[in-house]
């Protein structure tokens, strides 16, 4: 048999497969959390989250209430995993803690899913887990993951539209729940032009999606990939809190083509200037605010520097 006809066999992506629904500050915590995990952790690890350090690399504000109802919500949800000879209900965590007044959150693993975690892990370098960070659509988050474990080929394999909607919790495969972005066009609009916007300017991989028919009527979807050269260096997750969100900060000043020193110590030197610049940089990304043509000015304006 030619080796090119053989098919590829990818078990270990079975999380990525799975059915699941999580929202962007849900995915944010998910994939925060693959970041922190190492092989010669113990079975009752506990992993310490910093708010802090969440928001430096999305540029995203999250806080305690929100933080709460997302993991109150993880929680609940399972992973639905299913193979040739098993249908597994997998849940996320044994336990999670709020520190009171120190601004962070410990999370213990179940015990059952640890292992597809730490095999989801191997597919992701951490330039790709701080890039899945900045994407802020949960679709765009979700398709990253599955174009990520063929990133060593040109194309993804071609998923019927049914499996690719399930996998996105678009459809529920018992049909008991309605079907979202039923019409096509609302699919490519609300799902897939969005993703592919995001992970081709965000990340480490250039991608585009083809529809594929089936007689008349679309039937199936392939991601097309190519490897970029990253825009920006990551964050390394190992660094402390102060110092991942002051590169952070020093990144995004720079983007929006604030570089006078003094600008950038007074902004770097202020908590309620850092907040407003992550807040607004969000904001720039999910169109919330139009500054098209000089936005580190409006920036500025906003926090009155200027």
């Amino acid at each position: 048999m030619d080796p090119a006809t053989v098919p590829v066999v990818r078990q270990h992506n079975a999380i990525t497969q799975a059915r699941y629904d999580y929202t962007a500050c849900q995915l944010d915590i998910f994939f925060y959390l693959l970041s922190r995990l190492r092989r010669d952790d113990t079975p009752d690890q506990e992993y310490t989250i910093y708010v802090k350090d969440v928001e430096a690399l999305t540029g995203r504000q999250w806080n305690y209430q929100q933080l709460r109802e997302a993991t109150a919500d993880m929680g609940s949800r399972m992973f639905e995993v299913e193979n040739e000879r098993t249908y597994q209900q997998l849940w996320m965590f044994q336990r999670v803690e709020y520190i009171k007044g120190k601004g962070c959150l410990q999370i213990q693993l179940a015990a059952p899913i640890r292992p597809f975690l730490f095999n989801l892990k191997e597919n992701f370098t951490s330039y790709q887990l701080h890039s899945a960070l900045k994407l802020s659509s949960k679709y765009a988050k979700r398709i990253y993951q599955l174009v990520s474990q063929w990133k060593d080929k040109t194309s993804t394999r071609t998923y019927p539209l049914d499996e690719f909607k399930q996998m996105l919790h678009l459809k529920d495969p018992k049909g008991k729940e309605p079907e979202l972005f039923q019409n096509i066009s609302q699919l490519k609009a609300r799902v897939l032009d969005i993703a592919v916007r995001q992970v081709s300017e965000h990340t480490d991989l250039k991608i585009d999606y083809e529809l594929v028919k089936k007689g008349r009527a679309y039937d199936a979807v392939r991601f097309t990939i190519a490897r970029q050269q990253p825009q920006q260096l990551p964050i390394p997750f190992e660094q402390p809190s102060e110092d991942a969100r002051a590169n952070a900060a020093r990144q995004s000043l720079e983007t929006l083509g604030i570089t006078q020193p003094q600008l950038v110590a007074t902004i770097l030197g202020d908590p309620k200037h850092l907040d407003q610049l992550f807040k607004f940089t969000y904001q720039l990304k999910t169109d919330k605010v139009k500054a098209t043509k000089n936005p580190g000015g409006l920036f500025l304006k906003i926090c009155g520097l200027r």
